[in-house]
């Protein structure tokens, strides 16, 4: 049984400017796909397009119509079959604070919105987009979609509610989507990152100090994971025709401590 063949198509990758989104794109673009970078960051999100021969859409991933128009560049570069969902973030806060002042549910439901919600607003729409492309083989299978969650899915630390609750939920719809999914040969994963090394960190000798204390806490290899390392996992759930409604953690066997 041959791995899916990728090219003539066409991908989807939000958050695909930096990080994780940016290593599936490239390793998509390898694969023969175009790829849609799907991103706030104009800048850094046309020039990853502009490398390897992608289309920039800039995009709001709670925004509809921006799903919508990001769908639309995918189709016009060939039949859609592919949709990372990288685009998240975080906003660190205690349920009550040092003055025991409640958390700004504000705030909880921004990062809800962007990472759960926002998850669901864009495969909705590719899916819907993948179902009326022909087959690609005798099973049926019209496409695959993979979210990311997080290791915090399963062990929020301290500050962590909004975060965990988000990723907690991409992990819980996974199932029932592939589900929904699999009557038009839809395929649906979750990969959930652990401690990836990326720019948040900083740059410099403290930076590099701080980042071996973390990846010491990691089972093996004892350092921090790196984007294309994620996106090595994120392509075997594309084109592993097989694999379908699992939610696989990319940690270094980390169990996250509660701070």
């Amino acid at each position: 049984m041959p791995r899916v063949n990728l090219s003539q198509s066409s991908s989807i990758v939000t958050g695909g400017a930096s990080g994780i989104g940016e290593a599936t794109a490239r390793q998509l673009a390898e694969a023969g796909s175009k790829v849609v970078i799907a991103d706030l960051n104009e800048e850094r999100g046309q020039q990853v397009a502009a490398e390897i021969g992608g289309v920039f859409v800039k995009c709001d991933v709670t925004k509809t119509e921006d799903a919508d128009a990001v769908v639309a560049a995918a189709c016009a570069l060939g039949p859609l079959r592919v949709c990372v969902n990288s685009a998240g973030l975080g906003l660190p806060a205690r349920t009550i604070d040092r003055n025991n002042e409640p958390m700004d549910i504000k705030g909880f439901d921004f990062v809800i919105q962007v990472n759960l919600v926002g998850t669901f607003n864009m495969l909705s729409r590719a899916a819907a987009a993948m179902a009326k492309t022909e087959p690609m083989d005798a099973d049926g299978a019209r496409g695959a979609i993979v979210n990311m969650a997080s290791c915090a899915a399963f062990d929020g630390q301290i500050g962590q509610a909004a975060y965990s609750a988000s990723k907690g939920g991409v992990v819980g719809m996974t199932l029932p989507i592939a589900r929904d999914l699999s009557s038009v040969g839809i395929r649906v994963n979750t990969v959930a990152p652990g401690l990836i090394d990326t720019p948040i960190y900083g740059q410099g000798e403290p930076a590099e100090a701080f980042k071996a204390k973390l990846g010491a806490s990691v089972l093996f290899p004892k350092r921090l994971g790196v984007a294309e390392e994620l996106a090595f996992t994120v392509m075997e759930c594309i084109t592993n025709p097989y694999m379908n409604a699992e939610v696989i953690r990319m940690d270094g066997g980390i169990r996250m401590p509660p701070r």
